[in-house]
């Protein structure tokens, strides 16, 4: 049969609205590994006036190691507070655990994941800590400020990262307040993925996967300034996601070695059935 997100991605119509309802709520496994939330935005026109979107995506490695889109979930701004009803959906879909969630510093966001799914271990970003660190950087500084900061994520262990760390708090803290600070703050939730073996480590300390997916939607959509409905976005998104699965017909790479270790750390979640 024609696919009938392949026929003209810019004239779908409305029949493609039960699909997407059907795929929304399609049954989804009961437990998942590592989980990437984050969001993406995007301009429609509403009773004539251009208003933001927020599509909230949540990219999952199933206990195959495969990826999956676990619905299309859309509001006018990303929150913590919608976060949590997104997660509650998931919850009422049939999830039943999550062991890793990697998100970016949205305030509230650690809250939201714990309220629905207490045993969750969260992963915040180290790249959008980075960026978020540059910004109150001055140009001038960035460069040697990188070249301290880089063995403090990149250490081979917890100790020798919080010694660096140490290193970076008295060559910059007194220039840069504000920026150590918020290193120590989150700490904690950015130093998460030490404790794993380097193929889980390069897996989870970044939502690169989440953001790589966000871009391939992006030439799906960039034709489009702002889009005529909430409907006709929801559309063009689902078709984009449809394409960009089809690719995905392998495991992440080592996930094997990935799963073992996330078996041993994680011994009383079931993630490996040898039965």
């Amino acid at each position: 049969g024609v696919d009938i997100c392949d026929a003209s991605i810019t004239k779908i119509t409305d029949k493609l609205l039960p699909e997407i309802r059907e795929w929304h709520d399609r049954p989804i496994q009961e437990i998942y590994p590592i989980l990437f939330l984050d969001a993406i935005h995007f301009k429609i026109r509403e009773e004539g006036k251009v208003i933001s979107k927020a599509i909230y995506t949540l990219l999952a490695i199933d206990k195959y190691g495969m990826k999956d889109i676990l619905g299309l979930y859309m509001s006018d701004t990303e929150s913590a507070s919608y976060w949590s009803q997104v997660l509650v959906s998931l919850k009422e879909r049939g999830v039943k655990d999550i062991l890793i969630a990697c998100t970016d510093g949205l305030k509230g966001f650690e809250n939201a994941i714990l309220s629905v799914f207490p045993k969750t271990e969260l992963q915040l970003c180290v790249i959008h800590q980075i960026r978020h660190s540059l910004r109150y950087i001055a140009s001038k500084d960035q460069k040697a400020f990188m070249a301290d900061l880089k063995p403090v994520y990149r250490a081979s262990s917890l100790a020798t990262a919080e010694e660096y760390l140490a290193e970076l708090d008295e060559k910059w803290a007194k220039k840069y307040p504000s920026v150590l600070k918020s290193w120590h703050h989150n700490w904690e939730r950015l130093s998460a993925y030490f404790k794993y073996d380097p193929a889980v480590r390069k897996v989870i300390y970044t939502t690169n996967a989440v953001e790589g997916l966000h871009r391939m939607v992006r030439k799906y959509t960039k034709s489009k300034g702002a889009f005529t409905s909430q409907n006709a976005l929801a559309k063009i998104v689902f078709c984009a996601y449809k394409t960009i699965q089809r690719k995905w017909n392998m495991p992440i790479a080592n996930w094997g070695l990935i799963a073992s270790q996330l078996d041993i750390h994680f011994p009383d979640r079931h993630l490996i059935d040898l039965s």
